[in-house]
């Protein structure tokens, strides 16, 4: 963690944690992933400097409005922002397109599985804005998704607290740490997708309907 970054969320407490995170989810350049920045202040947590439950309604608001405002600005120029294609947008037209695909083809369950993915939680609000996918739809999952993203990782670094150090002082350790907890969400988010699959198909006889 560059000690800057550890020093202004120290200081400046929720209020930093707020901006860190909304930045990065409107895709401007942060100091550090936000995974990381979510387990630091689990780590905060731990040690009494910040208050849990205060942390999570943090990062949640600033991911929710963050990926929002970027929904809402592809839902209506997305058109036009892709026509012009500015220097810094980020996307080529080729994933894009792959991620259209995925999106249009998987549905509410690939929306929320992209939004808990590091890499493509923010590509994600450009692209549903792009398809124009209904705030009815996309709104409930994009504060579910910024729940579970929060919670998780909050809860991690919060886990491994008395650690910290340790973990810290050694990037490959925490590499692995970040690789776990990646995986955990993804299993996590698996078994969610397939219990309501199941019950889908029992609730239908046994088969499935596309």
């Amino acid at each position: 963690m560059p000690e800057e970054v550890v020093h202004f969320i120290t200081r400046y407490g929720y209020t930093a944690i707020f901006i860190l995170v909304f930045l990065q989810e409107i895709g401007m350049p942060n100091p550090i992933p936000n995974e990381l920045l979510l387990m630091f202040s689990g780590y905060l947590s731990f040690k009494g400097f910040l208050y849990f439950p205060f942390v999570i309604f943090t990062i949640i608001s600033a991911d929710f409005i963050g990926t929002n405002i970027l929904y809402v600005i592809f839902y209506n120029a997305g058109i036009y922002i892709i026509r012009k294609k500015p220097k810094w947008f980020p996307l080529s037209d080729k994933t894009i397109g792959r991620l259209t695909k995925k999106i249009s083809e998987g549905g509410k369950f690939n929306i929320f599985l992209f939004r808990v993915t590091p890499f493509t939680r923010g590509y994600t609000s450009v692209i549903t804005g792009l398809l124009r996918i209904k705030p009815g739809i996309f709104l409930p999952i994009a504060l579910i998704s910024a729940a579970t993203w929060a919670t998780i990782y909050v809860i991690a670094g919060y886990i491994i607290g008395p650690s910290w150090n340790l973990f810290t002082g050694n990037i490959n350790s925490f590499k692995y740490i970040m690789l776990a907890v990646l995986v955990a969400v993804f299993c996590m988010v698996m078994f969610v997708y397939f219990y309501k699959k199941r019950r889908k198909r029992n609730a239908n006889g046994g088969v499935d309907h596309f």
